[in-house]
């Protein structure tokens, strides 16, 4: 399946702004849940559009800067750790990967969600499995959603040095997991998250 597959049939169907939509950090231990949006032109002859998590860190960020030049529009969304507490981690996906569509310009008309939950907005769209791995537009997103959200992984770690954020980003390595033992819980730690294994 070619990955402007899903693009191709929204566009046939009379659709013009096309949103691909994805998260990054709904399975760490600690820091934000962050969603993308991305609109992208068609033919926009971006190579190596693939799901982030299969590029490295530095084809990850020269495809970041690719994205932000060739998109027609790119949104950001973002839920801390206390939210997620309060909500729990899915129902702060949706409203992050809400706010990011919000914040695009022209507003999307049709939406292409990675995963299998759509959230609460007045736009068409679909969810789609291992959408970042079908979908040029989620792919994209993808790619957004996982840069940002480990450059503020990486700046939490110089506020909170004993983790190790800037190595594992919040996610439940042995180390993290250690650290937290060591140290306690941090204000960015998801409390209502296992952070320690049984003994």
């Amino acid at each position: 399946m070619q990955m402007d597959a899903f693009e191709r049939a929204c566009q046939r169907n009379g659709y013009k702004q096309i949103a691909g939509i994805d998260e990054a950090g709904r399975g760490a231990l600690a820091g934000p849940v962050i969603a993308a949006a991305v609109i992208l032109p068609t033919d926009c002859g971006i190579e190596g559009l693939k799901d982030s998590k299969e590029l490295t860190p530095k084809q990850r960020d020269r495809l970041s800067d690719e994205i932000h030049n060739v998109a027609v529009s790119v949104g950001i969304g973002a839920v801390d750790n206390r939210v997620i507490d309060d909500l729990n981690v899915l129902e702060a996906t949706l409203l992050a990967m809400r706010q990011a569509i919000e914040k695009l310009t022209p507003q999307p008309d049709y939406l292409l969600i990675d995963g299998i939950n759509f959230p609460a907005v007045d736009i068409q769209g679909e969810a789609i499995k291992k959408g970042d791995s079908r979908s040029y537009s989620i792919a994209a997103a993808s790619i957004i959603a996982k840069t940002t959200r480990d450059r503020r992984m990486i700046a939490l770690d110089r506020t909170y040095p004993h983790y190790g954020f800037r190595q594992h980003k919040g996610y439940p390595t042995s180390k993290h997991r250690q650290a937290i033992a060591q140290f306690g819980v941090s204000d960015i730690h998801r409390h209502t998250f296992k952070l320690l294994p049984d003994n």
